[in-house]
């Protein structure tokens, strides 16, 4: 008998077998991206010392303040933005980009294409 498996697990799963082979060094960092119904984050990873060097996310107060809702493309573009300027700040210029298992369309896409226009690069 087949059961049913929940689409967050087989994300999970996808998820598992590309970080084998995405690994972000203190030169290129992990551009890692979550995304949830109402909100989108997205976090630079060094996986060396398994530390967040910038995040950034729609609940965030400066974002939230100009954002009518979190779970759309326009948020996720803005997002995009704000960890490439984070990113700027603390002298990250390349990522590696780490879509979390999901596809490379819709939010995803806008948060990547957010962070190119803010000066990352990937």
């Amino acid at each position: 008998m087949i059961t049913k498996v929940a689409k967050n697990e087989i994300r999970q799963r996808k998820h598992e077998r590309v970080r084998k082979k995405i690994f972000g060094t203190p030169e290129r960092p992990r551009l890692n991206v979550f995304r949830s119904l109402k909100h989108i984050y997205a976090q630079i990873i060094d996986d060396t010392t398994g530390t967040t060097l910038v995040a950034a996310s729609t609940v965030e107060k400066e974002l939230k303040d100009k954002l009518t809702y979190g779970g759309n493309k326009e948020a996720a573009r803005e997002v995009g933005r704000l960890i490439a300027r984070k990113a700027a700040e603390k002298g990250i210029k390349q990522v590696v980009f780490d879509r979390g298992g999901y596809l490379y369309h819709g939010r995803v896409k806008e948060l990547a294409e957010g962070a190119r226009e803010g000066g990352l690069e990937f």
